[in-house]
């Protein structure tokens, strides 16, 4: 049986997995990461490829090592400073290159290659032992004599035993697709289905958010694109005031609600700049414009069908976009809706709140059952927005919540039984 097991390779579970090693008395061997896919944060390397990400909107001192100033060392004793981008009015940014340089480096030097079990979960439960301890249920895999409990409590098989366990699933690669996308084969999902490699004469990109214009500008430097937001581009700097970051602040606006309240779920969403461009981009974006390489329509569509090889979208203001493809940039489906989080608040019997918040204790980010009670389920990343706040989901708030379950897990350790 582990002590611990993050359920997710992404930022914030390699970032959690460093936390607990650095600051707690777990062992090596008492701690497993557990992700599907072949390395750790896989998922993001994937997601910033489609979209043809250059540059992190996040600054430098946003990365997964433990360090803050890690990276910026990294880069400095590689002669790659030019990589530290200027941002008026905030720190530097990475480029994508260096951030994911770094990232291998910090897996490597740090060992957390050796922790990363390649199995999906699927499920968890309480173990049948009765010591508060919970099994995850994965898709395959012996756990070599250490998975599928029997009756004196040991395990054998798919299936993994622990102490504690944190989710740190992001969005588990659910997508948005609007209704009027259904059935077209022509149309796919930036993150979902998509093909950066393969070429088009002409591409309609839908959306209007970074990913949307990151993929627009890569693709118009090969073939003719149309951006089609459904509203006039917004711009932001950043996600969110950088005031939530800062735990105090997070306390006295988002804390003062009830866990799991509307008034947290709205407080969240009205601190997120989503859908917004930085001006860095906006430029590129307006340059590609005036060279003639992109074009922009702006309308929100209301149908979309496939005519002579040809995607074809029909927009709610009577105008069309016309092309060999089109290609979703339209965000993520909410991961309070996700069906493994379902099973597992099911199982547990788990609380939740406005919209399937999970409800969660704000000093150790643990999930609450349905009396109130603390489990030894903790949450990290943008499952975790009703208490981190509006940077959940960013590197500032894998910051934020390992500081919380990197202690809450060690105060466990003495009071759970061998």
């Amino acid at each position: 049986m582990y002590d611990c097991v993050i359920v997710g390779g992404g930022v914030h579970g390699t970032y959690c997995c460093q936390r607990l090693l650095e600051d707690t008395a777990l062992e090596r061997e008492d701690l497993l990461l557990v992700d599907p896919h072949d390395r750790l944060l896989a998922s993001f390397r994937r997601k910033a490829a489609a979209c043809g990400m250059d540059e992190l909107r996040s600054t430098f001192v946003q990365h997964v090592g433990t360090e803050p100033f890690g990276l910026e060392s990294f880069a400095e004793s590689r002669g790659r400073e030019s990589e530290l981008r200027p941002t008026p009015g905030y720190p530097p940014r990475p480029t994508l290159s260096l951030f994911l340089d770094f990232a291998d480096y910090v897996i490597e030097r740090k060992g957390l290659a050796d922790r990363h079990r390649q199995v999906a979960v699927e499920s968890i439960r309480r173990s049948a032992a009765g010591d508060g301890s919970l099994v995850l249920e994965t898709d395959a895999g012996d756990e070599g004599g250490t998975g599928i409990e029997n009756g004196n409590g040991d395990s054998s098989g798919g299936q993994i035993r622990t102490r504690t366990c944190v989710l740190a699933i992001g969005h588990g690669g659910r997508y948005r697709y609007p209704p009027w996308a259904d059935g077209v084969d022509a149309i796919t999902h930036a993150w979902d289905g998509f093909d950066p490699e393969r070429r088009a004469e002409e591409t309609v990109v839908v959306g209007g958010g970074i990913t949307a214009v990151q993929l627009a500008i890569a693709l118009a430097e090969r073939e003719r694109v149309t951006l089609c937001p459904r509203d006039d581009i917004a711009e932001a700097t950043i996600e969110a005031d950088p005031r939530w970051i800062n735990w105090n602040h997070i306390e006295k606006h988002l804390h003062r609600h009830p866990p799991g309240s509307r008034a947290r779920s709205e407080t969240v969403r009205e601190a997120r700049n989503d859908g917004t461009v930085p001006p860095r981009l906006l430029e590129r974006l307006e340059r590609a414009v005036d060279g003639g390489d992109l074009a922009v329509r702006t309308g929100d569509v209301r149908s979309a069908r496939e005519i002579d090889d040809r995607v074809r979208l029909l927009l709610e203001n009577g105008g069309c976009c016309s092309a060999e493809r089109a290609v979703l940039a339209t965000g993520f489906a909410p991961v309070f809706e996700h069906p493994f989080v379902d099973r597992v608040a099911a199982s547990l019997d788990l609380e939740r709140g406005h919209r399937g918040m999970p409800v969660l204790d704000d000093e150790t980010l643990a999930w609450r059952d349905a009396t109130g009670s603390e489990t030894p389920l903790f949450v990290t990343g943008a499952l975790a927005a009703g208490t981190v706040g509006p940077l959940a989901g960013n590197v500032a708030g894998a910051r934020r919540a390992a500081d919380r379950i990197a202690r809450a897990i060690e105060a466990r350790r003495p009071t759970v039984p061998a």
